[in-house]
């Protein structure tokens, strides 16, 4: 069995990639942050296993921090989806930067996966850092959720950041979505200056750590 990576390495294997030069306002696209991508995916392989050996689907991918950073935990393959051409070349250019052969990347929106999979591909393990869901994107991090959870397999697992405000809001749907959620953490996401608007070199937002499982 593979030595698990210590979070510190991982942490720093993750600041070496590229992120977005031109971010989209109307994607919402922020960069996770390689500290926030550490901790989330050395909890899930060394809490749960989650990781090690298993399919994943990085769904909204932006530039693949969660998707490589899963590889280097030991993912046996990894399907990169996000809308966005450019951010799909950025992802290219980091997973080269690693020389990484178990990444797959495909051009979809979110709401048209499960008919581009023909609803065959089935992963163990979905992570996710979706938009918010604010501006011009109200529902859309449930919406990625309700995708995510679509994809994956028998027992498999879905792992997302989501604005702590919505916590009750994703209590209240995971029954209809017969999973069972839990906050594995609270976490502070650092969001520097990003786009014309923000008028704060960088602000904390409060942030859950959610995993939902299949029952």
């Amino acid at each position: 069995m593979a030595k698990l990576m210590k979070r510190k390495e991982l942490e720093q294997h993750l600041q070496d990639l590229d992120g977005f030069s031109k971010p989209k306002i109307l994607l919402e696209q922020y960069e996770t942050r390689a500290h926030i991508a550490a901790c989330m995916l050395h909890t899930i392989e060394s809490a749960y296993g989650d990781l090690g050996q298993k399919t994943i689907l990085d769904l909204g991918c932006g530039c693949s921090v969660l998707g490589i950073g899963s590889v280097l935990m030991g993912a046996s393959y990894v399907l990169g989806v996000d809308v966005d051409e450019e951010a799909l070349q950025i992802s290219t250019s980091n997973i080269n930067q690693f020389e990484l052969t178990d990444i797959d990347l495909i051009q979809c929106d979110v709401k048209d996966l499960p008919s581009v999979l023909e609803r065959k591909a089935k992963f163990d393990t979905v992570i996710m850092n979706p938009p918010f869901g604010t501006k011009h994107n109200k529902g859309v991090d449930s919406l990625f959720v309700e995708i995510g959870l679509q994809c994956l397999g028998e027992k498999g697992v879905l792992y997302s950041l989501h604005k702590s405000s919505t916590r009750g809001y994703f209590n209240r749907k995971a029954p209809g979505w017969k999973v069972e959620a839990r906050v594995l953490a609270q976490l502070r996401y650092d969001l520097p200056a990003t786009y014309k608007f923000h008028n704060k070199s960088s602000v904390d937002i409060e942030v859950d750590f959610w995993r939902f499982g299949k029952k």
